[in-house]
């Protein structure tokens, strides 16, 4: 689809699952949408950008997730219809104002989308949201399929603006990610109006003042939104059970665990014993129609990621409902039938179901696993997670590496997420020594440098990027500042969020809809908060060096170094080489040279390669970005560099 908003009601389209949360957004009504960049998630947003000209829409990168919340929270306090959306760890930072927006209510239909990450395939942990919805007493959806992506979220601002409530939809990476067939609905006409109604009786939820205060009167409102939630969650088409009347086994399924789930009862054939139940209505569970599907069988397996948030809620249900549907049995992640950790797939399913039914099941044929491994041992290179060619972020950690190894006090970094996380690895000359959330790694350094007075004497650095540091690394640096801690912080500046997509920041003259927008300067406000600044380019080795060095001998105090260069995979600089890149193999001695092999060995560009032939490097010209950094740090000078 050229844009989100194509297409009339009853045509069926491919789209990935982000689009399909997009589109229901739109059937819905939407007006106002806001986020902060993060995978899963990040397609939701720029997927609703493309669509905000012609569907008369409001979209932002906001600064940070919690602003996201207040940013779609204004928009349902004018009476407009608005989306927040996050990626998990995301629900962490907004859950302050989560938890007094779910004490407050809301107005227009508001809906939380965290997508989760189970298995960390591009995270750092695979913490997941749904413990939140319990935790502040919201409403708490998870659709299974692409289709059920769509109109799950339209009904969530029905339901919301029904409860007056924020309600949280959740997505998971292989939803978000993956394609399907959707029908579409229809996109209704969106002129809305917004007013901000606040001069009401003080309790009045619709037209006095919006805040969680009185707590024990709010309290209570939000247990009966709840107890109201689960009325409405009886008759919900979504979900959903197939098989026999009464089964042997019912496996409990929630989000894409539904669709292991089905493909493991075909796998075993077992569908004629086995039934399905399939829950969009998580939290609160319904418990009529729970206490109906819980009579039908005596042993059921939950099937769900990653926690058995689920499957606990059922138990306590289950438990209450004894008298009348008698003791049961499960089985899931508490006996360890299925992995605590990781995510679920149809093999893990029917290996599960399969020790349970006592059927034999073997995933694949032996002859297929052993050419498998002979294939992985004999055949395919070894691809260690490593920077890119021309990244800016290796030439600052052999920079940074190079300083505290020839400062010769055992300095250390503190870092935190995105691209430059992989620091902690070879690929970063394992230069990370802490690694935590966003913004962590200034905070962690502020307690470091106020530990003199016990006797540390070792320099403290801090890295984070340019995003990062709007995000959350800002309150830290201002810790750091105003309680003299002695910390050098560098700042990463790559020009965009380049872990998610190069979405924009407060740092760049552009913003969610490609308008212009003034870009604040992280120098200046470096320094207007009163740190020592020194701004320098990566790839200059001799002036980073140079600069890094003064600055850890200073000492006292906080000091900020700025390594600004472009990401070499940013639309405006990709394919661009700085440099034509060559090897002379006459001057290139590798494993004899004196260097053992530097560049290859321990730089470990992806655009450098050995040739064990030749037993020399040798560049690769199809990736290399031509950034010039590997001529600068062969000892032998056998690389060189002619600019473009």
């Amino acid at each position: 689809m050229a844009s989100i908003a194509d297409g009339k009601a009853g045509d069926i389209r491919l789209l990935m699952g982000n689009e399909a949360l997009a589109r229901g957004a739109l059937e819905a009504g939407l007006a106002v949408a806001a986020g902060y960049p993060g995978t899963p998630s990040s397609e939701i947003i720029e997927t609703l950008a493309k669509a905000a000209s012609t569907s008369n829409l409001y979209v932002e990168w906001s600064v940070n997730e919690k602003v996201a919340l207040e940013v779609a929270a204004a928009a349902s306090f004018a009476g407009l219809r608005s989306l927040c959306v996050m990626k998990q760890n995301g629900v962490n930072v907004a859950s302050d104002f989560l938890l007094h927006l779910a004490g407050s209510g809301t107005r227009g239909g508001m809906v939380l989308m965290p997508c989760d990450d189970p298995g960390a395939l591009s995270s750092v942990n695979e913490g997941e949201a749904r413990h939140f919805a319990r935790l502040v007493e919201i409403p708490l959806l998870e659709p299974a399929t692409f289709q059920q992506a769509k109109d799950v979220t339209r009904w969530a601002f029905e339901l919301s603006e029904t409860l007056r409530t924020i309600v949280m939809v959740r997505s998971a990476t292989r939803l978000s990610h993956a394609s399907g067939t959707v029908t579409l609905g229809e996109i209704p006409p969106n002129s809305p109006k917004a007013k901000f109604i606040h001069d009401g009786f003080v309790l009045d939820p619709m037209e006095g003042p919006v805040m969680s205060p009185p707590v024990a009167y709010k309290h209570s409102q939000q247990q009966d939104k709840i107890e109201k939630a689960a009325a409405l969650f009886e008759d919900s088409p979504f979900n959903t059970y197939e098989g026999p009347e009464n089964p042997s086994l019912m496996l409990i399924a929630s989000s894409v665990a539904g669709l292991y789930a089905r493909e493991a009862i075909h796998l075993l054939g077992v569908g004629d014993s086995v039934g399905l139940l399939c829950l969009a209505t998580t939290w609160p569970l319904p418990p009529k129609f729970m206490q109906k599907y819980l009579a039908k069988a005596d042993r059921f397996l939950v099937v769900e990621e990653v926690l058995p948030f689920l499957e606990e809620n059922i138990k306590v249900l289950a438990q209450e409902l004894t008298p009348v549907i008698g003791a049961k049995t499960f089985f899931g992640k508490r006996d360890k039938t299925l992995p605590g950790v990781g995510e679920l797939n149809p093999d893990l399913v029917a290996g599960a179901l399969s020790k349970i039914l006592g059927k034999p099941y073997v995933p694949v044929s032996q002859e297929y696993s052993g050419k498998a491994r002979q294939t992985s041992f004999l055949g395919a290179p070894s691809r260690d997670l490593t920077f890119c060619p021309g990244c800016p972020h290796r030439a600052s950690f052999w920079n940074i590496h190079t300083v505290l190894s020839t400062d010769n006090r055992q300095g250390f970094v503190c870092g935190d997420i995105g691209c430059y996380s992989m620091a902690v690895l070879p690929s970063g000359f394992s230069t990370l020594k802490t690694l935590h959330a966003m913004g962590s790694g200034t905070g962690v350094a502020s307690g470091f440098g106020k530990l003199g007075q016990f006797g540390m004497d070792q320099p403290v650095v801090s890295v984070c990027g340019d995003s990062t540091f709007f995000h959350a690394a800002m309150p830290a640096l201002a810790n750091a500042i105003h309680h003299g801690s002695d910390i050098t912080m560098v700042i990463l500046d790559n020009s965009g969020t380049g872990m998610t997509g190069f979405q924009p920041h407060p740092g760049l003259p552009v913003d969610a809809l490609g308008q212009q927008a003034p870009a604040l300067d992280i120098e200046k406000i470096c320094k207007a908060m009163g740190a020592t600044v020194a701004v320098c380019d990566p790839f200059d080795l001799n002036d980073t060096q140079e600069t890094l060095h003064r600055l850890l001998e200073e000492g006292k105090g906080v000091k900020v170094l700025i390594t600004r260069r472009i990401c070499a995979l940013s639309p405006e600089r990709k394919g661009k080489k700085l440099f034509e890149m060559k090897v002379d193999s006459n001057i290139c001695l590798g494993e004899n040279c004196g260097c053992n092999r530097l560049c290859t060995r321990i730089f470990r560009c992806p655009g450098l390669v050995w040739d064990a032939q030749a037993k020399t490097a040798k560049i690769d010209e199809v990736i290399c970005a031509g950034c010039g950094v590997c001529a600068d740090i062969c000892p032998s000078g056998a690389i060189s560099k002619t600019p473009v």
